[in-house]
């Protein structure tokens, strides 16, 4: 469905993406993941041919997206960050609207069936300003559906919504999936990225790793242990200074560490450590690798 290859582009002095090849298969949920100007954006506006690449090929559902705008523009939908809608109109009359500029004549039946989806049926007479976040981006995901796109291209739908939003917009994502439409996905949040088929880790334009979430995790060198002491500060200096010490992430008053079994056996073996240290209010136990972690080690691994 997408295919970039080598692809660059640059903003005056800055480069946005750096030499990116990466491939989306048809039919499957893809993430574009990583942290603000990490090179999502940039390379959802290539793939929707908002934007040329500086170089490198694009090829969106088989075509250049910067040169047939007409397939492109069929073919694709696009859900922008910021509410794009027009608030003085109501949720009907968006979406009537954006049916008519894709030149969807008969589009009342795929009205109503998304709005049945997305549950705004009893709100289709309300001005699209005088809707919740959450309601907001349901009704901007349906004016991108009304013209039955095979792909859906979305630039972090999700920030900034609440939780009970978010998960009511990710279930209708699972519908449209369930349907056979391809979805590109930029997130900052790597809880959801763990939803994606496969993932690309992007940081400061460059690719760090593209795979399953799984697959990622599961290649992930060393173990993981969950650290909490009562100065967690301390402890964080000293196992960062502990052979066999891979890597320390604080997350507040916890600790993320990843080791080497080779040389710290396991979580008890790391603790006894710490205690022989002089580190006190330890409470140390293993737990699976996540998503950030492979991303701060891959991250680590490319400042090398």
């Amino acid at each position: 469905m997408i295919a970039l290859d080598h692809v660059t582009k640059r903003y005056g002095a800055i480069n946005a993406l750096r030499d990116l090849t990466l491939n989306v298969e048809r039919g499957e949920m893809f993430g574009l993941i990583g942290p603000d100007g990490a090179g999502k954006t940039t390379t959802i506006r290539i793939v929707c041919g908002l934007q040329r690449p500086d170089g490198g090929t694009v090829r969106v559902v088989g075509v250049d997206p910067g040169r047939d705008r007409k397939t492109i523009t069929s073919s694709v939908g696009y859900l922008s960050q910021q509410f794009s809608l027009y608030g003085d109109l109501s949720i009907d009359e968006n979406i009537a609207f954006f049916a008519d500029i894709h030149g969807v004549r008969d589009y009342r039946a795929a009205r109503n069936r998304l709005l049945d989806l997305t549950g705004l049926t009893p709100f289709r007479g309300r001005l699209a300003q005088q809707l919740s976040g959450g309601m907001k981006q349901k009704l901007a995901l349906a004016c991108t559906l009304v013209h039955e796109p095979a792909l859906i291209v979305l630039d972090e739908p999700t920030t900034g919504v609440d939780p009970v939003s978010r998960r009511e917009f990710w279930k209708l994502l699972a519908e449209f999936l369930a349907r056979g439409v391809t979805i590109v996905m930029a997130t900052p949040y790597l809880d959801e990225a763990e939803r994606c088929a496969r993932v690309a880790l992007l940081h400061d334009g460059r690719l760090l790793a593209l795979d399953r979430p799984k697959a990622l995790r599961d290649a992930l060198p060393g173990r993981i242990a969950e650290v909490l002491a009562a100065d967690e500060r301390r402890a964080a200096d000293f196992m960062e200074a502990m052979p066999g010490v891979l890597g320390v992430q604080r997350f507040g008053e916890r600790a993320h560490v990843r080791f080497d079994p080779a040389i710290i056996r396991d979580a008890d073996e790391l603790s006894a450590r710490l205690v022989a240290g002089g580190v006190e209010g330890l409470r140390v136990r293993p737990i699976p690798p996540s998503l950030e972690d492979v991303f701060i080690a891959r991250l680590d691994e490319a400042r090398l």
